[in-house]
């Protein structure tokens, strides 16, 4: 990233005093009115920014190559991404290409560049194609852009058509397998938008977050709880039932009704000090523990 935006800033291509800006046919019409450069022009101007570091001799080389970052942009039409994206990454490739042009190699910067613009547009393409980064690997990135060129027909491939793919790639059939796979897959949505959400039970099912386990709802947890619970209510009942009525009048007022009674109340209904409905209510509980214990 840092390499990036020190390339960017050194040569300051895109300098709206020289390129349209806001139209992508107005600036591929203009970079096409931009002359070419002869071999010899090229050299010198190659050497001034090496030797020199002269940037307005290296601006004058991307310039004069932008029209080639047009050409190699549009063979990847075919990924569904816009224009304008894939000639920004590939202009980055090509200043990359410029800054590390040696002009004593004896060759022209356009068979030297052409490896850089489409490094950066191979990585722009695989990390935008789809939400999921498809090839990760070497041989994965190999057959990512070469699958489909050499598949002779539309549908998965057959046994032998894998096999002779992975010989001329050089990959395993297993790879070449996995890749098809990736590139017939589509992307799903985690969960649905808020207007889909109102489509029906339809749409629903088809998202991976309608899929999700809930463990609060899983039939065989529910049974086994909603099981415990009445066992646990009939002990608790039958424990109850052990209790005299006073006892029973107590705890009921104290702790399962939904407006609790407190002490003073209950002193003055079975007329004993607070301090015995504290014992009685005490001594129930401990009974109550005892009887379920027990049980």
């Amino acid at each position: 990233m840092n390499e990036i935006t020190t390339t960017q800033k050194e040569l300051q291509v895109l300098n709206p005093a020289q390129l349209p800006v806001g139209s992508v046919e107005a600036y591929i019409q203009r970079i096409q009115e931009i002359p070419l450069l002869t071999a010899e022009e090229e050299h010198q101007l190659a050497t001034q920014y090496q030797e020199k570091g002269d940037l307005e001799a290296a601006q004058k080389l991307v310039l004069s190559h932008l029209r080639y970052v047009v050409k190699v942009s549009r063979g990847y039409l075919g990924y569904g991404l816009p224009i304008a994206d894939l000639i920004q990454e590939g202009t980055v490739g090509l200043m990359k290409a410029v800054k590390r042009f040696d002009p004593k190699i004896g060759v022209r910067l356009v068979s030297f560049a052409v490896h850089w613009i489409k490094a950066e547009i191979h990585e722009y393409v695989i990390r935008n194609w789809r939400i999921v980064k498809v090839a990760t690997t070497k041989a994965q990135r190999k057959l990512f852009f070469n699958l489909r060129s050499v598949k002779k027909r539309l549908g998965w491939s057959t046994k032998e058509e894998v096999d002779t793919i992975a010989n001329e790639l050089g990959v395993t059939p297993e790879e070449v397998s996995q890749m098809e796979a990736r590139l017939n897959a589509r992307d799903v949505h985690f969960d649905l938008s808020p207007d889909e959400q109102q489509d029906g039970a339809t749409k629903r099912a088809l998202v991976p977050a309608e899929c999700l386990e809930d463990p609060d709802l899983n039939p065989e947890s529910q049974l086994a709880a909603d099981n415990w619970d009445a066992y646990a209510d009939g002990r608790f009942k039958d424990a109850f039932q052990t209790l005299d009525p006073r006892s029973q009048n107590i705890l009921t007022r104290r702790w399962l009704s939904e407006k609790k009674a407190t002490l003073e109340e209950l002193a003055e209904i079975h007329q004993v000090s607070k301090e015995r409905i504290r014992q009685l209510e005490k001594n129930a509980i401990e009974k109550l523990k005892a009887v379920l214990i027990a049980a």
